[in-house]
């Protein structure tokens, strides 16, 4: 039974037998559905090719959770963070001011959280870039909307929105073939 509060972010590491994947949501758990061809795939070719492009004092990391506050511990599918934030072996979060990047791949069951309440989250938390991407429905092929924070309003701004390809100086320069989403690495 949850607490008549809700659960807190440190909670997460804690609960036994919690399905992998859990996020926490103004105290709520959430559970992950299985995910599509199409968010294997993107995650993959993002992943990989964030790895080759980002500078040396940088990790890329998929699936980590990032504690915003203490009622919120959301799980992008990828993060760019300094690796002075990381910890050790045994580490399940980074903070948000440690969050570069945030990265949600969308899916049917997640529309309403990556469109909505997580660009809300991360933004107030103040993470300064936030990518969401989702599928065409044309090509089966990722588009990729880019947003940065005004630190002013503490809301996110669209930068752009890319087909084919996402090439982007911010946060570090970054150029990425969207159609070689179904290519293999080295073919």
């Amino acid at each position: 039974m949850p607490p008549p509060d809700g659960w807190a972010a440190d909670d997460l590491d804690r609960i036994p037998d919690l399905p992998r994947h859990t996020e926490l949501l103004d105290g709520s758990l959430v559970f992950m559905s299985p995910q599509t061809r199409f968010h294997a795939r993107a995650l993959r070719l993002l992943e990989r090719s964030l790895l080759d492009q980002a500078p040396g004092a940088l990790d890329v990391v998929s699936r980590m959770t990032v504690k915003l506050d203490p009622r919120n511990r959301l799980e992008p599918d990828i993060a760019v963070v300094p690796e002075t934030a990381n910890t050790g072996p045994h580490q399940t979060w980074y903070e948000a001011a440690d969050t570069l990047l945030a990265i949600e791949v969308v899916a049917a069951d997640t529309l309403e959280r990556d469109r909505e309440a997580k660009p809300r989250k991360y933004a107030a938390a103040g993470v300064v870039h936030f990518w969401r991407v989702e599928q065409d429905g044309d090509k089966g092929l990722p588009v990729v909307y880019v947003y940065e924070l005004d630190p002013a309003t503490k809301a996110y701004g669209l930068t752009g929105i890319f087909h084919d390809r996402l090439k982007v100086s911010a946060p570090f320069d970054i150029d990425i073939d969207l159609t070689a989403i179904d290519r293999r690495p080295g073919s």
